[in-house]
């Protein structure tokens, strides 16, 4: 067996050989520039003896007919008789060497063809080969997302989103391919956890599920202006938004009368919520996720359902409690809600189809319960074995605990949320902070988006009789 010291004798003979041969060349005759050439060319090196020796000749041929030129060219004159005479000779004498080196490679190359070692079939079949199947572009779950955005920031998914638009940046990076929001220091929720997020039932939200909701669009936080007709004023006129209408006689002038318009502004604004959860928990992402996705929905739903129901509209949406077009009722008796102001409120409901609701926080249930006719008896609870009624005047109650308390304005609300505009924005973007928490190993998740949303109408309606009636009808406190 070859050790190091074997080894390191064996080239250094290996080198001695080829000095040697270098050398050979020189004494017999060839220049430095062909002993050079056989040392640092391969193919010199390798090849068999006859075809070295064929190049060496031609190296030197060249040399000589450079020598004539470089002659001639350093006295500043063409080559005379004598000398194009050798010079042609000595060219076709290496078109000669060049047809028998050829020759020569070609078919060294074929002799070292058919001595290559071919693995067999069974060796090259465990090689693993490039491809495969896709890179995966979707996360399992909400929980999965979210541990991606805390710990594996660079994960490529985080890098894809779909169905976003495709409006290009400032650098030219187009939407759909990014879900990162740098201005706000986020990731974009995808879309298949967005829907989940974002979708309300019934009983989990009470203005969303009914309203009238515009999509983002493109721009997605862009604001839009809704026209209506101004149906402010007195009756009738105000039915048509100002437009008159008179019977006229044959060949008479016809009246020139113009609707008046007015407009519903709507400007997307952000609102954000956290929470804080362990690392530890999520990290368990596959535990986790369905937690996280529930406690989203139901932060999302309570924010937008608050705001769309009791905001200023000052930084926020505009509530139903809190706009010019709802119609409040004074009830009779402070702090009670009997059957003569339910009955005051459907009075001036505007009805027009429609799906109106009754909304009352929970603590309104035992007035409710006990509403007596005049006659003495329950009218909407019946006995206590059958449980509670599900309308109230015909229409669905729902309990709302972000109701105004028993007692207080707007406690108990009619409304028909058709003529509610929601404008979606962008988002919900999602964000993950360790440094808050960092020394209790807890990681603050913050979940941000943008959304508006207003009433139809600026006031209510008068029809054409005089008769003042709203969407939105409230019970106020006593006179």
């Amino acid at each position: 067996m070859l050790n190091k010291r074997h080894t390191a004798l064996f080239g250094g003979a290996i080198f001695c050989l080829v000095a040697v041969a270098a050398c050979a060349l020189v004494l017999s005759g060839a220049s430095g520039h062909d002993a050079i050439a056989f040392l640092t060319d391969p193919h010199m090196q390798l090849a068999t003896p006859m075809l070295a020796a064929l190049r060496a000749d031609r190296v030197a041929l060249v040399d000589k007919m450079k020598a004539i030129i470089d002659t001639a060219e350093g006295e500043g004159r063409d080559l005379s008789a004598e000398e194009s005479a050798e010079f042609d000779g000595m060219k076709a004498q290496k078109e000669g060497f060049d047809r028998r080196i050829a020759r020569l490679e070609d078919m060294e190359s074929t002799t070292a063809a058919l001595d290559a070692v071919v693995p067999a079939h069974s060796r090259r079949a465990a090689i693993e080969r490039a491809g495969g199947p896709e890179a995966s572009r979707e996360f399992e779950s909400i929980g999965h997302f979210l541990s991606a955005v805390r710990f594996s920031p660079n994960d490529q998914r985080l890098n894809f989103v779909e169905g976003i638009g495709a409006q290009t940046d400032d650098n030219g990076m187009q939407a759909e391919m990014r879900m990162d929001n740098d201005r706000s220091g986020g990731f974009m929720v995808p879309q298949q956890f967005r829907d989940s997020i974002m979708s309300v039932q019934p009983q989990e939200a009470l203005v969303r599920p009914r309203a009238n909701v515009i999509p983002a669009g493109t721009p997605p936080d862009a604001g839009i202006t809704i026209p209506v007709l101004d149906q402010g004023g007195s009756a009738p006129a105000n039915v048509f938004g100002g437009m008159t209408f008179n019977w006229i006689e044959e060949g008479g002038d016809k009246p020139e009368t113009d609707a008046e318009l007015g407009t519903v502004s709507l400007a997307p604004k952000e609102i954000a919520g956290h929470v804080t959860l362990t690392d530890k928990f999520l990290r368990n992402w596959q535990a986790s996720g369905q937690f996280v996705e529930r406690l989203m929905r139901g932060g999302v739903a309570a924010a937008e359902d608050w705001a769309f129901l009791r905001g200023n509209g000052k930084a926020q949406p505009l509530g139903v409690l809190n706009a010019p077009a709802t119609k409040f009722v004074n009830r009779l008796v402070a702090n009670q809600i009997g059957l003569a102001d339910i009955v005051a409120m459907v009075a001036v409901m505007l009805m027009r189809g429609g799906s109106p609701v009754w909304s009352a926080p929970q603590s309104a249930l035992p007035q409710i319960a006990n509403l007596k006719g005049p006659d003495g008896k329950l009218i909407w609870m019946e006995n206590a074995r059958e449980g509670f009624a599900g309308t109230l005047a015909g229409y669905p109650l729902r309990w709302n605990n972000r109701a105004p308390g028993l007692g207080q304005k707007g406690d108990l609300l009619l409304g028909d949320y058709s003529n509610y505009l929601i404008k979606d924005g962008s988002g919900p973007y999602v964000a993950a902070s360790e440094h808050v928490k960092f020394l209790q190993n807890k990681t603050v998740i913050k979940i941000f988006w943008n959304v508006d949303g207003a009433p139809w109408m600026h006031a209510p309606f008068k029809e054409e009789n005089g008769y003042e009636v709203s969407p939105f009808v409230g019970l106020d406190i006593p006179a």
